[in-house]
């Protein structure tokens, strides 16, 4: 995926063409487009250029015929040379075999797409998973800020599992959700992505299987993946994972661990029952099957708080508990932990040591002073309402405008609505015309690939007038494709 930002200039007299081949020349220079490198389609070009394809295709026969490309009909253009740079002393090193033996998997092309779109400021975000810069407390923490500016210890690195004052106020919270813990069993992570990836290189080995739900958070999948795992998607009902599954899957082909949010799931929104939590840890213990329990949603409940997380029934040390305050309180601070026994702690601890040297002190010191002072509890209780009445705004304009077109979940919290379309479509060009009408949304498939005839509507981010547009944009767009099928049929 290219994420080209420049276009021709026509207010020079240089002719648009002739600009366009000195900025594919440039990009051949300095090496980002090395030989074997596939252009973009003529109409791409013209696109992204804002030209008309007669100026692309001028441009690339200009550059045939000095001999740097090579094009046919079938195979697309490709650069095939870069000893013109020769003439300039400029030589380009080809990166070509690196780009595509990094250990990290790429992002899928329209994950890159949602990437880049998300920090366009005219984005109408309907796909996010973090709050709304309106939800975050920024008076709040200015004024922490200012409170430790004076009284602040040193900004020097932190001991390897964390600040040992954060690691109790932690433990002093988790008390309050019914885990009881001890600080030595607390790592402080930045964030609850890198907690997923200590775990996956510092626990986990190669051709390892991961159970995940079946639809399940994008991220998890791809952090698995790209550490050489295979996940193994297991069925949920309307309790959250369905045992029989696991247990039959296990019998089957022996996995590792069981990766699963049993509060306000990403992406259905579902919310695990409490006797399907001690079932679970009854039925892992008994395959000494570990657990990894993300739980980053827990706080953002609407009217009545969720199960106590699969951890407080943990008595043998089975679950590793991810957590953190980067949904519900601020992405960037970059705060998140893994409860789990002492010897893993200790483990994950010097990985993470070798990862980055620690989380940042700042943010470490900011949110222990949040915690010790009560003041991220009462954003929590400010949170739930200002969300609920995001909820409610979406839920009345799917009402409106997807009544007899689809069904969904009624969300207990957190900041997914799980919409079933009742006709199939093309989830793609759903995604594409809705981009291109300034409107971002995940499909379902990002999230199991036959959940094809799904949508994951995020209320978090966009504003209430901007829900209730976004909402409308979608259903013309599903219905103008439903109408399209029908007449080709």
């Amino acid at each position: 995926m290219l994420d080209i930002n420049w276009k021709p200039d026509r207010n020079i007299p240089t002719r648009l063409n002739i600009q366009i081949v000195n900025f594919i020349k440039n990009k051949i220079a300095t090496g980002e487009w090395s030989v074997g490198f596939k252009l973009p389609s003529q109409r791409t070009l013209s696109e992204i250029f804002n030209v008309n394809r007669s100026t692309v295709v001028a441009a690339l026969e200009e550059l045939k015929a000095e001999g740097i490309i090579h094009g046919n009909a079938g195979g697309g253009t490709t650069v095939i040379n870069n000893t013109w740079t020769l003439m300039s002393n400029n030589h380009s090193h080809n990166w070509l075999p690196y780009l595509s033996s990094g250990l990290h998997q790429t992002n899928r092309n329209i994950m890159q797409l949602i990437n880049q779109a998300e920090f366009q400021p005219d984005i109408i975000r309907m796909g996010s998973c973090e709050p709304s810069p309106e939800l975050i407390p920024n008076k709040m923490i200015q004024s922490v800020l200012k409170k430790l500016s004076k009284s602040m210890p040193s900004l020097g690195y932190e001991e390897p599992k964390g600040s040992i004052q954060l690691r109790k106020e932690v433990c002093t919270y988790l008390k309050t959700i019914g885990i009881e813990v001890d600080p030595s069993s607390v790592l402080i992570t930045s964030g609850v992505l890198q907690a997923l990836q200590i775990i996956s290189i510092g626990l986990l080995h190669k051709n390892s299987v991961i159970y995940v739900e079946k639809p399940s958070y994008l991220y998890s999948l791809r952090t698995f993946q790209s550490f050489g795992m295979q996940p193994s998607g297991i069925k949920m009902d309307d309790e959250g994972i369905e045992i029989k599954d696991l247990l039959e899957r296990h019998k089957r082909r022996k996995g590792e661990m069981l990766f699963t949010i049993p509060t306000f799931q990403n992406p259905t929104g579902s919310v695990m029952s409490l006797e399907r939590r001690k079932i679970l840890i009854d039925a892992c213990n008994n395959e000494r099957l570990p657990i990894i329990e993300d739980d980053v949603y827990r706080e953002i409940w609407f009217d009545e708080q969720p199960p106590q997380p699969i951890k407080a029934f943990d008595y043998n040390g089975l679950v590793l508990y991810t957590g953190g305050i980067s949904k519900n309180l601020s992405p960037g601070l970059r705060i998140g932990w893994i409860v789990g026994a002492e010897k893993v702690i200790e483990k994950l601890a010097d990985i993470k040591m070798q990862m980055d040297y620690g989380t940042s002190s700042i943010s470490q010191n900011v949110t222990t002073e949040l915690l010790s002072s009560g003041l991220y509890h009462q954003h929590n209780d400010i949170m739930r309402k200002n969300v609920k009445i995001r909820r409610d705004t979406a839920l009345a304009a799917l009402k409106k405008y997807f009544t007899g077109m689809g069904t969904w979940n009624i969300p207990r919290g957190g900041y997914f609505i799980w919409l079933k379309l009742n006709e199939g479509i093309s989830m793609y060009e759903l995604f594409t015309k809705a981009l291109s009408r300034k409107v971002l949304v995940h499909p379902g498939d990002l999230y199991e690939f036959h959940s094809n005839q799904y949508l994951r509507i995020s209320y978090s981010y966009a504003s209430l007038e901007e829900i209730e547009y976004g909402i409308k944009v979608l259903s013309e767009l599903v219905a103008e494709q439903i109408f399209s099928n029908l007449n080709r049929n």
